[in-house]
């Protein structure tokens, strides 16, 4: 099973505990070869719509769904006019996770490795936080998958990119500011069960493979694609994920595509429904590769009887 073909569950969980440990400070190290720091300050960039949001409506009323990004640039910090206008006409900010969910630490701290990591293993991921500039202890405590997990996700330090600045913490401080509700679209059961996979043996090669990733850079290269095809709206190039997220292709690969993304989005559009049907609009957020492949999100939700329009943004 391949690490990339996962987009939407472990990248949004390696975004979040990204963001806790660099907020625990620890970056180890600040020498050259470390990733380059962010400016403190978003400058001057102006505010411009980014991503891909569709407008969904049914039985009166409109709600939103859009595709995000799991880390972002300090330019990227001011939402454009047409995300904005969208989350303040909503009710609720749907989201796969709710960050502020008391249960999802306790769930990571539930995932836990039994026995010790081959010798290699070990090697290779303390090589990994030694490239990272991050101390092996701030995530010692999580299962070595999420925390290999963790460091592809703050490769995007090297390419200007956060994930503290990630699209669902921007929504999530914008909802809380203006009082909206904030609501998770997965539980905390259903999040935890793709997080790791459940045989050891399957850990360990999903394991090898996400530091493989760092090693060659390859996860780096695959994430900014997917930023420069998210900034852009190109739906087109994120339809074509497969041909260049430079994974491999066996049977085994494809149907862990099917069970962390198709199968996954079903339920999600079930969660979106629930709240439009009573009587919310919501604005759902959910990474962009939901909104692709035979069970993309919009596609589901017009089976649903919504009306789903694509919101072009001004370029």
């Amino acid at each position: 099973m391949h690490t990339w073909l996962e987009p939407g569950q472990r990248l949004f969980w390696a975004a979040l505990l990204a963001l806790i440990t660099l907020l625990a400070g620890s970056e180890a190290r600040a020498q050259a070869s470390c990733p380059p720091p962010l400016p403190l300050q978003a400058g001057t960039a102006p505010e411009r719509d980014r991503g891909l949001l569709w407008r969904v409506t049914r039985d009166g009323r409109t709600s939103f769904l859009y595709g995000t990004l799991h880390v972002g640039k300090p330019g990227w910090r001011r939402l454009g006019p047409q995300i904005s206008a969208a989350l303040r006409a909503a009710d609720v900010l749907a989201l796969e996770i709710d960050p502020s969910d008391p249960a999802l630490a306790a769930a990571m701290a539930e995932l836990q490795l039994k026995g010790a990591l081959p010798a290699a293993l070990q090697q290779r991921l303390d090589g990994a936080y030694a490239r990272a500039c991050v101390a092996p202890e701030s995530l010692a405590t999580l299962h070595p998958v999420l925390q290999a997990t963790t460091l592809m996700v703050m490769e995007a330090r090297w390419l200007g990119m956060d994930p503290s600045l990630a699209m669902e913490q921007l929504l999530l401080a914008q909802a809380r500011a203006s009082g909206r509700r904030v609501v998770a679209l997965e539980t905390v059961a259903q999040q935890k069960a793709v997080l790791v996979p459940a045989d050891p043996a399957e850990a360990l090669l999903t394991l090898e493979q996400s530091l493989t990733q760092l090693e060659d850079q390859s996860a780096r290269r695959v994430l900014e694609r997917l930023a420069r095809a998210w900034e852009h709206g190109d739906l087109a190039t994120l339809e074509d994920h497969a041909s260049w997220c430079e994974c491999s292709h066996s049977e085994a690969d494809q149907a862990a595509m099917r069970k962390l993304n198709d199968e996954r989005n079903g339920p999600l559009a079930d969660g979106i429904e629930a709240q439009h049907r009573q009587g919310r609009r919501v604005f759902a957020a959910v990474g962009a590769l939901h909104m692709t492949g035979p069970q993309a999100l919009p596609l589901l939700l017009a089976q649903r009887g919504f009306k789903v329009e694509r919101v072009r943004f001004a370029r």
